[in-house]
């Protein structure tokens, strides 16, 4: 059943998705247009658009910021074919025939894209020009690597609206709906990626930052908790539904504050997983008018149930990891391990292998929600197809971004001056480059932040050997 439009910032882009919607704005910008046009066949104008923008912001502009970061020679000849492919883009979305499509926030969007495009690129021509050195580059250089860094989000929300434009969806009834599951399915997203990203890379600056990873999930679970409990019923009577999503939001600020309390004094603790836990149970149960949605939505909970028990065997019972370079000829300089080291043993490979578990459940769960809305799953429904087809396809698209997002990982301590760091041999930890970018993991003692929660030592007693 749908759920009630809620107000706050999710009433806001409920109510923007539903005036705005339908659509990309095509060749024609103005006027009333007939059902004819609005319903017309796509040609082959429009899906080289949205083909060539799917490569520029989902792989080309992804890859030239990595790139930037690892201050690789390959980020100027990158970018740039990203902004000269980008902007062809922008000219095929205006100048396509077939199905035409009223004026929408995907349409206005592409329209001022332009603006952060050029932005970027003067910003880039001036600092290669290596003039004003103690002047204005170095604001430059901060302005060009904050823009940089919010490309991936520009074209993540770009290409929703592009989804929602296309499938014509989260109309007047729908868009409540919409904004709720597009922003919390991003959000799962985000989470996956962002923990990924300090298992694997940024260790060293969580903790510096003398926080644990804890403290800054319990911060962001009790905030958006707070904004929930009072944007979930707006008048009338109260649903069961309205009184479900008050109470998780109850829920999540209740069970951050504590988080963060826990999380004094750099320690680590299970509260952000457990409340990941009781979220998924509460979807997994959460009865929907179809059959298939209440399938899917179920699988989302099992996905969440399990990233949280994945994420608390993570931080009880496995040993702190050693990030270690391998040799360029493995390619997998993530994943090998030095011999010659006395820490590294066959428990450390094992907990790196599991550490992947809870991110890309978190990934795939994020995938589940944004698929979960009415108007999605009526098509789907309609069209016959079953929730078991219908949950592999959300899957494996969440095993392709996981892929794309490893391979930067790895992209990252390859390229630039990171490759710089890598020697011969499998005993050289990687080094960060000076003062920006994500810095890797160096050797630690067992008293960092990252050490399993710690247990009771019993001794050990060989055959044979007596107490004194």
């Amino acid at each position: 059943m749908a759920r009630p439009i809620s107000t706050g910032f999710k009433t806001g882009l409920a109510f923007w998705l539903s005036s705005q919607a339908p659509v990309v704005y095509g060749h024609k910008h103005e006027g009333n247009l007939t059902e004819e046009e609005l319903h017309a066949p796509i040609d082959s104008i429009l899906w080289m658009h949205m083909a060539l923008q799917a490569a520029v912001w989902g792989i080309i502009f992804p890859i030239g910021m990595v790139f930037g970061l690892s201050r690789s020679r390959w980020h100027v000849p990158t970018q740039s074919i990203g902004f000269a492919l980008s902007l062809g883009g922008i000219f095929l979305g205006h100048a396509h025939g077939g199905r035409q499509f009223r004026h929408s926030m995907h349409g206005s969007i592409g329209s001022w894209i332009v603006v952060p495009i050029f932005t970027q690129l003067i910003l880039g021509i001036y600092l290669k020009l290596h003039i004003h050195q103690e002047t204005l580059r170095p604001y430059a250089v901060r302005a060009h690597g904050i823009l940089g860094r919010l490309w991936p989000i520009l074209g993540w929300v770009q290409s929703l609206f592009g989804v929602i434009v296309l499938r014509d969806l989260c109309g007047p009834n729908g868009a409540g709906q919409c904004a709720a599951h597009y922003i919390m399915g991003s959000a799962f997203i985000g989470y996956g990626i962002i923990l990924s990203l300090v298992h694997v890379l940024g260790e060293n600056w969580v903790r510096r930052s003398g926080k644990s990873p804890e403290w800054w999930d319990s911060w962001v679970i009790m905030l958006w908790g707070i904004v929930n409990t009072f944007t979930e019923h707006w008048g009338g009577a109260w649903s069961v539904k309205d009184l479900q999503h008050t109470v998780l939001g109850v829920l999540w600020w209740t069970g951050g504050a504590l988080g963060i309390f826990l999380s004094r004094n750099n320690q680590r603790n299970v509260i952000p997983a457990l409340i990941i836990i009781l979220t998924g149970w509460a979807m997994s149960d959460h009865i929907q008018a179809l059959m298939l949605s209440t399938k899917v939505h179920a699988v989302f909970g099992y996905t969440l149930i399990l990233a949280g028990v994945t994420r608390m065997i993570e931080i009880c019972f496995l040993p702190a990891t050693l990030h270690t370079a391998g040799s360029l000829e493995d390619n997998d300089s993530e994943h090998t391990l030095s011999p010659s080291q006395g820490v590294v043993t066959s428990q450390i490979i094992a907990a790196r292998a599991f550490r992947h578990l809870p991110p890309f459940l978190l990934v795939a769960s994020g995938f589940l929600f944004m698929s979960a809305t009415d108007e999605e799953l009526e098509v789907a429904d309609d069209t016959g197809l079953d929730h078991v087809t219908y949950i592999l396809g959300m899957y494996s698209i969440a095993f392709l971004l996981y892929l794309f997002t490893q391979f930067l990982f790895h992209l990252y301590v390859t390229t630039g001056q990171n490759a710089n760091s890598i020697q011969a041999g499998r005993d050289i930890i990687f080094s960060a480059p000076p003062n920006d970018g994500i810095e890797l993991t160096s050797p630690r003692d067992a008293s960092k932040w990252y050490s399993r929660v710690p247990r009771e030592e019993r001794p050990v007693h060989v055959i044979g050997e007596v107490d004194d």
